[in-house]
């Protein structure tokens, strides 16, 4: 009997996304049953210093300087320039993710973030591994750091993805348009009745979901304080991510609305949480960031947007793909947010056509459909 193909996911935990669409393209293999799956963090397999420079720098940029992120994302995005200099400084800090790579020779090695993805191709290049390799592109853009000349596949977002990495070389046998994969939960319908009962939210007032991503980035406070000072007798689902000290603020903002009077507006506080599926499921309206994996999430339940401060780079690019479609608006005034928000929802056509339009672009089965591409790649004998 021919073993099963062994596959190896790696993601990087540099932003949430990375690692949440690897976790989906997980599940969504271990689910087929034919293969053996393995899921590593790739900097787990770097030098100390170059794994705090992705991870911590990275957090640290888009709290304190998302200009200079904007920035640094566009200086960079120049495709197929200066492959071989970042390359060299690469593998002088990735010694042992090369080293596994080498010992493991999985079948196939699909990566969801751009640097296991350049080592991989490297590797490949000079024949010291001999799987077949495939690009998972976390955002709607196509970042110049994704490009590499030794891959099988790319797995993209949307067809102007596509048109752009053809015309700048890329062969058109290897791109595929799925949409970014997440959890393969959002595939499940879930009717908003028995999302809310099961979540404990009242069945018939409107929900306001507000998501500060992964990280807990971004305006929540202000905001919720914003909306619980309208007249609206509307529930706000605040999630405040791994953030703990925003948490445990909201939770104090929570008491006091508890106790104004009925018909004034409620607040749920939320932490880090595994059921965000059945949190979109049970709203009206999503509040927060433009990450890839986040909108992504909310086009597969159908759930307009209101994006909030879209980091400069990759997250305004998304703002502006959701916007061309019609399945968000956008606040760029934090203090006139709650405005712009409550006047949404008193338009009921308009939230109407933004539901419609983000069922369109909403690709719930992305993780199974790359799981699936992925392994014809692998020769069958």
């Amino acid at each position: 009997m021919k073993p099963k193909p062994r596959v190896l996911l790696l993601s990087a935990t540099s932003g949430a996304g990375h690692m949440r669409a690897a976790q989906a393209l997980e599940k969504a293999f271990l689910a087929r049953g034919d293969c053996l799956v393995e899921h590593i963090d790739a900097l787990h397999y770097v030098s100390k210093f170059f794994q705090r420079a992705y991870d911590k720098a990275y957090i640290s940029l888009i709290r304190r300087a998302p200009e200079l992120m904007g920035l640094l994302y566009d200086r960079t995005d120049q495709p197929w320039r200066h492959l071989r200099r970042r390359l060299t400084l690469d593998r002088l800090n990735t010694g042992p993710m090369i080293r596994l790579l080498k010992r493991v020779q999985p079948d196939l090695c699909v990566a969801t973030h751009f640097l296991p993805a350049e080592i991989i191709a490297w590797l490949i290049a000079k024949k010291k591994l001999r799987a077949r390799s495939a690009i998972v592109v976390t955002d709607y853009d196509v970042h110049a750091m994704w490009l590499c000349r030794t891959v099988d596949r790319y797995y993209l977002a949307i067809e102007e993805a596509a048109e752009y990495l053809a015309h700048i070389g890329v062969p058109r046998e290897k791109l595929r348009v799925t949409g970014i994969p997440i959890d393969p939960l959002f595939a499940t319908p879930l009717p908003l009745p028995e999302a809310r009962k099961h979540l404990g939210l009242d069945a018939e007032a409107t929900v306001v979901l507000i998501s500060a991503g992964g990280y807990g980035i971004g305006p929540v406070e202000q905001l919720v304080k914003d909306l619980l000072g309208l007249p609206r007798a509307w529930q706000i689902v605040a999630i405040a991510g791994k953030a703990e000290k925003t948490h445990k603020r909201l939770e104090e903002l929570a008491k006091v609305a508890s106790k104004l009077p009925f018909g004034a507006p409620r607040l749920c506080a939320v932490g880090f949480t595994t059921e965000m599926d059945k949190y979109m499921a049970a709203a009206d309206l999503m509040v927060g960031k433009a990450g890839g994996l986040t909108t992504s999430e909310a086009l597969a339940r159908a759930l307009p947007m209101a994006l909030i401060e879209p980091i400069p780079g990759q997250e305004e690019r998304n703002a502006d793909h959701l916007l061309e479609a019609g399945a968000a608006i956008r606040c760029n005034n934090p203090p006139a947010a709650a405005w712009k928000i409550v006047t949404l929802l008193d338009n009921p056509a308009r939230l109407h056509q933004m539901r419609e339009a983000a069922r369109k672009l909403g690709k719930p089965a992305a993780a199974t459909a790359i799981a699936e591409d992925a392994l014809w790649l692998v020769p069958s004998s």
